[in-house]
């Protein structure tokens, strides 16, 4: 997303586009400056390949793609799947030239772009994204990430935090004790806390937390991306662990402590160097204690204030 605000920063008038699976479209379609988005479903097509249906769906997306023609069409994943789609679109192409510490690169994503960017191999996961585009566009970065990312949620008519305890690794979890007695402590200082969810595991998990927190704590109703968007963006604030809601919740600007059980925060995490005095990457070793979520929830509370 900040590299959308990135190029038209550098570029003024420019339009773009974005390929994207129709899971997270509708983030896509938040994001300030965007044009078209192109949803593609490659990971429902692939199941389902030798269907009539699906390959129609597939020729309408080409099509579609290449009805237009493109200063720069810039692969920012570095998958082979990615490099694909991308060498389907009209206009010079560029992809990542190496694979940077902690990534999914893959090889041949190299060969099927036009211009191969090389890129520091030890760089956080956003600013490799900055990097290869300013790159790619004749730029600087410059400045700490903007987003973009617009919320149209009304604000909550009392303090309400986001506990995010879901993640697709169970070994990216916060233990449920932990949860709960710092979900007391939140409620103790006159918060409210919510629990969104995906699926039933998650669900019965939400359930629990809020049963052993309190009456001051629910758990919000399964509901759509775009929905959950504007309800997390009524909120005061997010603590969550390594997950894509924690990632909205930065991308929203939110005051937000996110947990890493593993060091992996410097790729993916909020950082000091990316502006963000109101959020925060905490790791530990087995995972991040209580008593230190809760001091560090204290100082982006305050710095979010300011």
């Amino acid at each position: 997303m900040p590299v959308v605000h990135d190029i038209q920063a550098a570029h003024p008038g420019a339009v773009v586009d974005w390929v994207v699976e129709p899971g997270f479209a509708p983030l896509v379609r938040r994001v300030k400056g965007i044009g078209e988005v192109f949803e593609c479903a490659q990971r429902r097509w692939r199941k389902a390949w030798w269907t009539r249906a699906v390959r129609t769906e597939w020729r309408a997306f080409k099509a579609s793609l290449q009805a237009h023609h493109y200063d720069a069409v810039i692969d920012l994943q570095g998958l082979t799947k990615s490099a694909v789609v991308a060498r389907l679109a009209r206009g010079m192409r560029y992809g990542l030239a190496n694979r940077t510490d902690g990534s999914s690169y893959e090889a041949p994503a190299r060969w099927l772009a036009d211009v191969a960017v090389p890129v520091t191999r030890h760089i956080h996961a956003l600013d490799r994204s900055r990097v290869l585009a300013a790159k790619a566009l004749g730029y600087t970065v410059q400045g700490p990430p903007v987003f973009g990312l617009q919320s149209n949620g009304a604000r909550c008519a009392v303090p309400t935090l986001v506990f995010v305890h879901g993640t697709s690794r169970d070994d990216k979890l916060w233990p449920e004790a932990n949860w709960v007695q710092f979900g007391r402590r939140c409620v103790s200082s006159g918060f409210s806390i919510v629990l969104p969810h995906a699926g039933d595991a998650e669900r019965e998990r939400a359930e629990r937390l809020a049963r052993e927190i309190g009456p001051q704590a629910s758990v919000w109703p399964a509901m759509s991306l775009d929905d959950l968007v504007d309800r997390m963006g009524g909120t005061q604030g997010v603590i969550g662990v390594d997950s894509g809601l924690s990632h909205i919740a930065v991308a929203l600007d939110l005051p937000h402590v996110q947990l890493y059980n593993f060091p992996t925060a410097w790729r993916t995490g909020p950082q000091v160097s990316h502006g963000h005095r109101h959020q925060a990457s905490l790791e530990r070793d087995p995972t991040p204690e209580v008593d230190l979520v809760w001091a560090a929830w204290q100082v982006v509370r305050r710095a979010g204030r300011s």
